[in-house]
């Protein structure tokens, strides 16, 4: 019986990844080929608002942007993780094998550190716009 070498047996996954390369150069350049290539005073013009861009498109921004950006994906994820939760909770003895009071006191220990978290940011000020404060 003839040993085949170790390395070989990534062919496969190579091949499936060149096809996928290759098969999105395809579509790209296809497209190319395809598609008109007609710049209009329309197509030139500004995007939805019609508001002409003025000014470096890489101004400073307050750290308090950046803040509240990170908060809205916490808490968006917050969202993410209770929804399945919900779905599931009348059939989670079924397919846990715990009751669904312990499914609760586990959701409502969660949202205690939710919670936390939310108290911590509203007791530190990052919700309060009015204020400009440079330590934050």
């Amino acid at each position: 019986m003839v040993q085949i070498p170790y390395h070989w047996q990534y062919l496969p996954l190579l091949m499936q990844i060149l096809a996928a390369v290759l098969l999105g150069a395809g579509m790209v350049t296809a497209s190319w080929f395809v598609g008109r290539h007609r710049n209009t005073a329309v197509k030139l013009a500004a995007y939805e608002c019609g508001i002409e861009g003025v000014g470096d498109a890489r101004g400073r921004f307050s750290v308090r942007f950046y803040m509240v950006a990170v908060l809205f994906i916490l808490f968006d994820v917050e969202a993410v993780f209770m929804m399945p939760w919900a779905i599931i909770y009348r059939k989670l003895p079924a397919l846990t094998g715990v009751s669904r009071l312990f499914g609760f006191w586990e959701m409502l220990v969660y949202l205690g550190f939710v919670a936390v978290g939310l108290y911590y940011i509203v007791r530190k000020g990052i919700l309060d716009w009015s204020l400009d404060k440079a330590d934050l």
